[in-house]
């Protein structure tokens, strides 16, 4: 597991921060977010915006930007940036700033902060954003000459604490890897990678760039889902 993955499993309770409450970090650009990085996941969402802004298609950024592989636990298609050399610096970053930074992927846009989501025992269906729980990561880069609150940094970069797109996005996610974890022990591993093959190019890659975002993601993620339940009502 990443350093600082295990930093924020391992000390969750304490990063915790709430939505007005304060934090101080002020960016001073210097670029170092951007190296050392090898778990920048993309959601349809980043892959969207960053295609947008570099006038490429979904599959055009990712075969040029990104790597995908199935997750370990989550057994979903899993798209991240790809790191280059040996200083594992952002693939999107050019003369030591981001090249895309007006559609950067939200969990860079939100850093310091993280955001996960309070499941519980919850239905899928009952997930609201009153479940989002945000964490604060005192930062390796930058200084504390600002001070901020959640809500208004995320704010400051067109997000909403509210974000109906992360909701919708963990509520796929989460539906899709419990069908995924039980298909797999009974389906060949070349009709498992079909099933995958799937979900990635339904949920990940068809997109008009020319249409706006939100109503073809639930298009896509409605058609993903009914597609896997109709092809293993049998087995779920």
């Amino acid at each position: 597991m990443d350093e600082r993955l295990k930093d924020i499993v391992n000390n969750f309770e304490q990063l915790l921060i709430g939505v007005d409450d304060p934090f101080k970090f002020h960016c001073t650009m210097c670029g170092k977010c951007c190296y050392h990085r090898e778990d920048i996941l993309l959601n349809p969402k980043d892959i969207y915006n960053i295609s947008k802004e570099l006038g490429l298609t979904p599959q055009e950024m990712i075969e040029q930007y990104c790597e995908c592989y199935i997750g370990g636990d989550s057994r979903m298609p899993i798209v991240r940036l790809k790191p280059r050399g040996t200083v594992q610096r952002c693939p999107l970053l050019k003369n030591h700033k981001c090249s895309v930074h007006k559609a950067k992927p939200a969990v860079c846009a939100m850093y310091p902060i993280g955001r996960c989501l309070k499941m519980d025992d919850k239905a899928i269906k009952d997930i609201t954003a009153d479940d989002i729980l945000y964490i604060f990561q005192h930062p390796e880069c930058g200084d504390e000459r600002e001070t901020h609150t959640v809500r208004e940094w995320l704010e400051s970069f067109g997000m909403s604490v509210k974000d109906e797109f992360f909701i919708e996005w963990q509520k796929v996610v989460t539906e899709l890897c419990m069908i995924f974890r039980k298909v797999e022990k009974m389906l060949s591993p070349n009709t498992m990678m079909m099933v995958w093959q799937s979900a990635y190019v339904g949920l990940y890659l068809h997109y008009d760039m020319a249409v706006d975002f939100m109503p073809q993601f639930k298009e896509n993620a409605k058609k993903v889902l009914e597609t896997m339940h109709t092809a293993f009502s049998g087995k779920l």
